[in-house]
């Protein structure tokens, strides 16, 4: 299983984080965001895959994201279509599409992204794409039949550890552990040691 901390933006919060050694670590390409990455990003050690995050942005600015900042993955957080992210294949990184969860989700129109991204993520529903600082039922996840890996996000905090580990003893593709806004000490500022806590609990199983 794999860890993701999203929503960075501070280099020397960066340059802390990067120690914990998670392997996806998430920038925000939204400007309504309040984690908005404008400014320059430094590189990563090679075992963080750099990922954008994108919320219904144009191929080119995509492409010139991933060219200034040197991603290695995207998220896409909006309402993009199977035929968007199709074209997204070109750019030869890894595709997290990301769908929103409420108290229901109808897991068949995924069928549809099957052949056009890397990865699912779940997220929930809020009054924003993602970033809202709360949970969804994981229960839902039981109707999931693909085998296609996927991100578990949305509220992900301390708390959720016992949960976490249960659903990893099932026989969902849990690829990842997305974390952002339970550690934050403000929006794109984490708290290190919260995060290493966290992160040595996740691995106990």
């Amino acid at each position: 299983m794999k860890f993701k901390i999203c929503g960075m933006r501070d280099t020397e919060n960066i340059k802390a984080i990067s120690v914990l050694t998670p392997d996806y670590m998430g920038f925000i390409f939204w400007k309504v965001s309040s984690r908005y990455v404008d400014n320059s990003t430094p590189k990563l050690p090679k075992h963080i895959k750099k990922t954008g995050v994108f919320v219904d942005a144009s191929l080119n600015y995509i492409e010139n994201i991933i060219k200034e900042h040197q991603l290695q993955a995207i998220q896409l957080h909006g309402n993009e279509t199977p035929e968007y992210c199709k074209l997204m294949n070109r750019f030869g990184v890894e595709i997290i599409k990301a769908f929103s969860v409420q108290d229901s989700f109808n897991f068949k129109k995924l069928k549809l992204y099957d052949n056009c991204c890397d990865f699912y993520l779940f997220d929930t529903k809020g009054e924003l794409p993602g970033g809202n600082g709360f949970s969804f039922d994981w229960t839902i996840l039981k109707n999931y039949t693909y085998n296609k890996p996927f991100f578990l996000s949305g509220g992900i905090g301390l708390e959720h550890i016992k949960e976490i580990h249960s659903l990893l003893k099932t026989n969902l593709p849990v690829y990842a552990i997305d974390v952002n806004s339970k550690f934050e000490i403000k929006p794109g500022l984490k708290k290190t040691s919260l995060l290493t806590q966290f992160k040595k609990k996740l691995y106990e199983l």
